[in-house]
């Protein structure tokens, strides 16, 4: 018989980028969309990522109020969120990670 090696799973993750007003996602899976909810849990901003091809793409918080978000990277096979805190920081919008 044929023995077949399993597959390796398709992830999801953010990435660090070098600009402080933006984030990166990084997404190998099939399709993957990145959703940005706001305090209330309303979907303010919604994104596909990709379509069948590993790829990276950054995202710029400064268009955002300041405050509370959720941000979501949903694929067929992975779902990760993490809540984000933007802020001014003098010199435009920043933003962080809460753990």
């Amino acid at each position: 018989g044929k023995s077949t090696a399993p597959k390796a799973k398709p992830t999801v993750s953010f990435t660090a980028v070098q600009n402080d007003n933006a984030f990166g996602v990084k997404a190998e899976a099939e399709k993957t969309v990145v959703i940005i909810y706001d305090q209330d849990g309303n979907g303010i901003f919604k994104d596909a990522v990709t379509n069948g091809l590993p790829m990276e793409k950054a995202y710029n918080v400064s268009g955002l109020d300041n405050g509370d978000y959720t941000v979501e990277i949903k694929s067929e096979k992975s779902d990760v969120k993490k809540q984000m805190h933007v802020y001014d920081n003098g010199q435009g919008k920043s933003y962080l990670f809460v753990q």
